[in-house]
């Protein structure tokens, strides 16, 4: 097949099979040195709609093919990432700037929704019911919601990638995908392996650009069946007024607030290492993140304790060196945001107990995006930083009398994606499951979803979502069909 690169540096999109070139580029910068690791094509309005047209051609082969046959090229797409493993890694230790280790988590995470799909070859069912008319039948059929959009954030590229593609695939449906333009190389590094893995051409796509002109373009057409969003509130609001001029399904999974609540009665040892995990993987990058610590009044100066000695002894350096614990900020837009959220607390009276500013540029951190591991006290329930998603390694911490205060601080939010409890006390875990309103509850551990459960936000986090059976509805459709035969 034909390469995706014309130098080691220079990418291409891939669309209808082939790698496809623009007269604009875009760098990408590493986070950590600033320095470029390649270039891609900005497309056009006039090669989106090109990908659209490609994947509605192609999907119509596709969805005819029967699950089995779709289910096999997963399986074969799946094998290839593994041999590939270390590559990947690498490339999204300098794309996003994570740790090495979760680089690699990253990888095998993302991979294994192609295996977890491909098993949906033979159960994608439909329903037989008693008809209402003698000599009938009454059946509801699944069929492919068509031509599918992804359009992903940054944070983790290779993962959602592959989040996308391996449902819209297996349900019979062709992709165009969009990578955010900060983090496109490791999903097209992926379409390197489309022919190997057996995808004719056309059936998956990838277009890369901003958000401005590609997105636009995407979730306006009248093509895609389906629009599947990861990514910011503000942005999946914009997707969802655009696309419905043509009635066009959107699922969102977009920003977090996550409280995390620690009871008196829990294991606060356990707790505090939930609390620093859920809140620095990916340097705080993740819509499920610890973004606010409610801290039972009873056990406060213990936990905050443990937990700032912990921050302070997290390893903050290379990505690429095996004992990175944290790495960067994605970006420069970035970084500028979590320091004015952690400038305005402080000036609003928080305290910063450790970290509370970016790193000094010396010592290894001339270059890139550096923020240090930072605690915040003396929160009040109206701040920005206990209202707004930080999305870094930022945590404020609060104390609070009860379980009914901690539930109410918790639920005081426009956001609902996930949340965390800890206590042993079964009552209070069943209320906690029953009041407290996200759409992904972890109590007595700390993040990280199963891609057999269901990703999916409340309120302003979201509708629809991914992963699991539930995942995989909204890339199909239902068809009713009534039959009469001659009794």
């Amino acid at each position: 097949m034909a390469t995706a690169t014309a130098s080691a540096h220079d990418y291409a999109m891939f669309i209808n099979g082939k790698w496809v070139t623009s007269k604009s580029k875009i760098d990408v910068l590493n986070p950590a040195t600033e320095e470029s690791i390649g270039t891609t094509p900005a497309a056009s309005k006039e090669q989106v709609q090109e990908a659209l047209e490609t994947a509605r051609e192609a999907q119509k082969g596709w969805a005819r093919r029967t699950g089995v046959e779709r289910g096999r090229v997963l399986r074969k797409w799946a094998d290839l990432v593994d041999q590939k493993r270390d590559h990947f890694a690498k490339l999204l230790a300098m794309e996003v700037g994570k740790p090495l280790k979760e680089a690699y988590g990253e990888v095998d995470f993302g991979n294994s929704w192609f295996r977890y799909y491909a098993e949906y070859d033979r159960r994608i069912e439909g329903d037989i019911l008693p008809a209402d008319r003698p000599n009938e039948q009454m059946w509801i059929v699944p069929q492919p919601a068509g031509v599918a959009v992804g359009i992903i954030a940054w944070n983790f590229p290779f993962a959602v990638a592959i989040r996308k593609i391996a449902p819209a695939l297996i349900a019979g449906c062709s992709l165009v995908l969009k990578p955010h333009e900060d983090t496109p190389i490791t999903a097209l590094e992926l379409m390197k392996l489309a022919d190997e893995a057996g995808l004719p051409p056309g059936v998956c796509n990838v277009v890369t650009g901003t958000g401005e002109t590609v997105g636009d373009a995407l979730v306006r057409s009248d093509i895609p069946g389906v629009i599947s969003f990861t990514g910011s509130c503000e942005t999946g609001k914009l997707i969802t007024k655009a696309a419905a001029d043509n009635v066009t399904l959107v699922s969102l999974e977009m920003g977090g607030k996550a409280p995390f609540i620690v009871m008196d009665d829990c294991d606060i040892d356990a707790a505090v290492d939930a609390a620093v995990f859920s809140r620095l993987l990916n340097c705080g990058q993740i819509c499920i993140a610890n973004e606010r610590t409610y801290v039972h009044k009873k056990v406060a100066s213990e936990f905050l304790e443990k937990f700032v000695n912990r921050i302070k002894s997290v390893k903050v350096g290379n990505p690429l060196d095996e004992g990175t614990q944290l790495g960067p900020k994605v970006s420069k837009i970035e970084l500028d945001k979590v320091a004015r959220y952690v400038d305005e607390a402080k000036k609003a009276g928080a305290t910063a107990v450790t970290g509370g500013k970016t790193f000094d540029r010396s010592g290894g951190y001339e270059k890139g995006y550096w923020y240090e591991p930072t605690v915040l006290t003396n929160v009040k329930q109206d701040m920005a930083i206990m209202r707004n998603e930080i999305f870094g390694p930022v945590v404020p911490v609060m104390e609070f009398d009860d379980f009914e205060q901690g539930i109410a601080y918790a639920n005081d939010s426009k956001f609902g994606l996930a949340g965390y409890l800890f206590t042993n006390d079964v009552h209070k875990i069943m209320r906690g499951i029953r009041d407290m309103e996200v759409g992904e509850l972890y109590i007595n551990r700390g993040a990280g979803e199963s891609i057999h459960g269901y990703h999916t936000g409340w309120k302003q986090s979201g509708n629809g979502g991914d992963d699991g059976k539930y995942g995989l509805e909204h890339y199909l459709r239902r068809k009713t069909v009534y039959l009469k035969y001659n009794g």
